[in-house]
């Protein structure tokens, strides 16, 4: 087979290799002799064998995928997991230029903004045409009725696809944008005017990012009258370079290269998303040619994916903050003193030196350093063991106290391993008389529980999605997404750190804007709803046939106009020195 073909079910390696994966033999806490179990894996082997070796793509480009999409809807994600998931299908009006953090045309070929902030008027690119599958033929190109359906989905509640798949639009709800947002109005078949209720210097960047995906109303339409709405977010029609072909949870995710797309014809004729959990069964199956790229390798990995001929290794330095939350609304954590005790408590130096290794840095604040507004005068509560037990009998617990500890089963750049981090917290707190349990779930039930306020201490992290500091500090850290639901999982509301950042958006100018940061970052060193732990590069890991694959400053992976080659890699990275990157805002990291 060409070596720009995925060796799917090529040999009993590949396939070992696969059942190894699928019945978890990476994973030790799980017992393969649980029948259920084995009876389960082999039916998704079944599935991956008919969904991964399907012929009826020619050349296919295979990403190692770390989980499983909450949904093929980007309206109803808030992970970068569900994000990539939606990015082959789905175009946004404007869009983020490749690699950086400006703002460009997408779908909207030109708008305008007037004088008072209030108004953008978008006029569409004529001509763009919808995917189709076996339920849908679009009679027309997309249109302003459409950007109108995808807003108001989310925007009004007496909207009749408000309430299908359960109507949880959490981040469109955590920006703020259900009370920003005024009317949504077809000017023609071209121009749609979305009036915000008072100036806001995040819109742009805000729509630019997955939630703002243009959905078919015509589709929805069709749905509707056939009794079956919910198809629309399980079977996703849009106007990106891939249309959806298939979809088995913790199998695999199939794309097919839109003939039409209004962008240009892809290289390649099919994408699949391979999921694989586990980071080492990622490498192993990248190293045998089951696919060509992989997000989050391990860190005690890295050296070897350099000095592995076949692979390639890319840096960038994301945009992202790994932390713990304490649930503010939750004895003990709601006294600041015990809050302040935690944070003098832990060693996070040596948390970024076991764990994260040279890609990680030691967090000080809820921005990352290399976005603008980050404060580099915050300084981290000294490590001091004694003055945390101190701290904690003048809270009334003299010999400590329990408390379990969530932690993320998953890996991301934010925190690469989660239980490690927990296990290196655990014993720090136990230095102070803080007897934690550790306690996980599998990624969506963490994740519910997370965004449900459920754990009072947590580990959790955060990537850009659109380069703007709001993006943190709003929507994770302000009173809107402190609501049940939110992203604010420490349940932190201050009024005068709120009234910072509402101020903030209003105002175009950005240093004023980052002086206002300034001061709510003040205020959050202060109150400590969480223990900042740690900033990190992000790797991919590729298969050097692979070529124009950039790098994202925002974590996202994207696709459009990546190639396989034949033969010898040609202008590959140097395998010596540093990986090629660069910063949030001056370019990526990328195989040539």
């Amino acid at each position: 087979m060409p070596a720009t073909e995925p060796r799917f079910g090529s040999g009993r390696r590949t396939t070992g290799l696969r059942l190894a994966s699928l019945l978890g033999a990476a994973d030790p806490r799980r017992s393969a002799a649980d029948p259920r179990r084995i009876g389960a894996a082999l039916l998704a082997a079944l599935g991956a064998a008919i969904l991964l070796a399907a012929p009826a793509v020619g050349r296919t480009l295979v990403f190692c995928s770390e989980g499983n999409p909450e949904s093929l809807n980007p309206q109803l994600v808030t992970t970068t997991t569900g994000m990539d998931a939606a990015w082959p299908v789905f175009d946004t009006l404007v869009a983020f230029e490749p690699g950086t953090t400006t703002i460009r045309p997408s779908l909207a070929e030109s708008w305008t903004i007037s004088p008072d902030g209030r108004d953008y008027t978008f006029t569409l690119r004529a001509g763009v045409p919808f995917h189709r599958n076996a339920r849908f033929r679009p009679t027309r190109p997309l249109a302003a009725e459409d950007v109108v359906f995808s807003i108001g989905r989310q925007w009004r509640a007496d909207h009749p696809y408000h309430r299908v798949s359960g109507g949880q639009y959490a981040y469109f709800r955590d920006l703020g944008l259900p009370d920003l947002i005024e009317a949504v109005e077809a000017l023609d078949p071209r121009r749609v005017r979305i009036r915000l209720r008072e100036a806001d210097a995040t819109f742009l960047p805000n729509i630019a990012m997955a939630l703002g995906a243009i959905q078919s109303a015509e589709y929805a339409a069709i749905l509707t009258a056939a009794g079956e709405p919910e198809r629309l977010d399980r079977e996703p029609i849009g106007t990106g370079p891939f249309s959806f072909v298939a979809f088995q949870p913790d199998v695999a995710l199939r794309y097919r290269a839109f003939p039409d797309y209004w962008g240009g014809r892809q290289p390649v004729d099919g994408l699949v998303f391979s999921i694989t959990p586990n980071a080492a069964v990622r490498l192993a199956k990248l190293r045998a040619g089951e696919c060509h790229l992989m997000p989050f390798p391990n860190p005690q990995d890295l050296d070897a994916i350099r000095a592995d001929p076949a692979l390639a290794l890319m840096r960038e330095e994301e945009l992202n903050i790994g932390y713990l939350a304490l649930n503010v609304t939750k004895p003990p954590f709601d006294d600041l003193r015990v809050r302040r005790a935690v944070a003098m408590a832990i060693d996070k130096a040596a948390i970024v030196s076991g764990i994260y290794g040279p890609g990680g840095t030691a967090a000080r604040s809820p921005l990352p350093p290399n976005l603008w507004g980050h404060d580099p005068t915050l300084q981290d509560p000294p490590l001091d063991r004694p003055g945390a037990q101190r701290l904690l009998a003048e809270a009334g617990f003299p010999s400590g106290f329990e408390a379990e500890l969530w932690y993320p089963p998953v890996s991301r750049a934010y925190n690469p391993n989660g239980r490690r981090v927990a296990d290196m917290i655990q014993a720090d707190l136990a230095r102070i008389g803080i007897r934690l349990r550790l306690m996980t779930d599998e990624w969506g039930a963490y994740r519910a529980k997370m965004l449900a306020g459920v754990p009072a201490m947590a580990l959790f992290g955060w990537t850009a999605d659109n380069g703007d500091p709001d993006n943190f500090l709003g929507v994770l850290l302000s009173c809107v997404p402190a609501r049940a639901g939110g992203s604010n999982i420490a349940r932190w509301c201050d009024p005068a750190f709120d009234d910072l950042v509402t101020r903030a958006r209003r105002l175009p100018d950005q240093a004023a804007r980052a002086e206002l940061y300034r001061q709510a970052q003040g205020i959050f060193r202060r109150e400590l709803p969480w223990v900042p732990i740690a900033h990190s590069a992000v790797f991919v890991a590729a298969r050097r046939e692979v070529t124009g694959y950039r790098m994202d400053p925002l974590g996202r992976h994207l696709f459009r106009g990546v190639d396989l080659r034949g033969g010898e890699p040609r202008g590959a990275e140097p395998r010596e020195g540093p990986e090629a990157g660069a910063r949030a805002q001056g370019g990526a990291g990328r195989v040539p």
